[in-house]
């Protein structure tokens, strides 16, 4: 699922990734919003508490919501520049070095938040938008824009239009994708929905305040090499099959 690009990719793959990725942006939001009352998968919120100090001309207060802005922004920037670099490299898998950022991330804040005490949560918040900066930008190039995990507002609208064109099979005749599409959307709606629960219930009921970020990372790492080992496995047998 981290792996197969462009014409190799098929639904199952964009399926695999999206209830993993849409999941750790469930448990990373709720516990964003848990800690520090602060959204921490995507800006839009963000923008327009920004623009309001702006236009309150409350400049020093609005640039907090600026760092966060630009931290998600330069996520997206950062998750896309590894890619390019490494791209030309075919023996490694270029989707794997922004996910072990993004884990990094994920397991660095609770073990700082552990050791010392937390006097710049806006720091705190701004990491978070950027792991998820990273984690949006590597799934839409893997997917080929298809998938989208970090937010709904865009996947509620896509959702709604697809849905529409089922009452019209005359202009969309290619049925069988359409409901593709759409159980695409329904699965990133409710992993993340799910992920958001799961995450509550270790911060709140495990009282495991930050530390739930390690299970995030710890989701997203397992992932990366199940997909990285059953990819050597098939690859192994595949040269075994050829040389009998």
């Amino acid at each position: 699922m981290f792996r197969h690009q462009g014409k190799s990719r098929k639904l199952k793959h964009n399926l695999q990734i999206a209830t993993i990725l849409s999941f750790v942006a469930g448990i990373v939001n709720v516990t964003g919003f848990l800690a520090y009352n602060q959204l921490t998968t995507n800006v839009t919120g963000h923008f327009a508490l920004f623009m309001n100090d702006v236009a309150n001309l409350d400049f020093w207060k609005g640039t907090v919501y600026f760092l966060y802005i630009f931290s998600f922004l330069f996520g997206s920037f950062f998750s896309s520049f590894l890619i390019e670099k490494f791209k030309k490299n075919k023996q490694l898998n270029v989707f794997m070095v922004p996910t072990i950022v993004e884990c990094l991330i994920l397991i660095a804040i609770p073990v700082y938040s552990n050791a010392f005490p937390i006097t710049h949560p806006n720091l705190i918040v701004s990491a978070l938008l950027f792991a998820m900066g990273l984690q949006n930008s590597f799934v839409t190039k893997i997917s080929n824009a298809v998938v989208r995990t970090t937010h709904l507002t865009g996947l509620f609208t896509d959702l709604g239009i697809e849905l529409s064109q089922l009452f019209f099979p005359e202009q969309h005749p290619n049925k069988e994708k359409l409901k593709s599409t759409i159980r695409l959307r329904l699965f990133i709606i409710c992993f993340f929905f799910l992920g958001g629960i799961f995450g509550g219930f270790l911060y709140l009921q495990l009282n495991l305040k930050l530390n739930t970020l390690i299970a995030a990372a710890f989701i997203l790492l397992a992932s990366l090499f199940y997909d990285d080992f059953r990819y050597q496995f098939i690859r192994t047998r595949r040269k075994y099959t050829q040389r009998s």
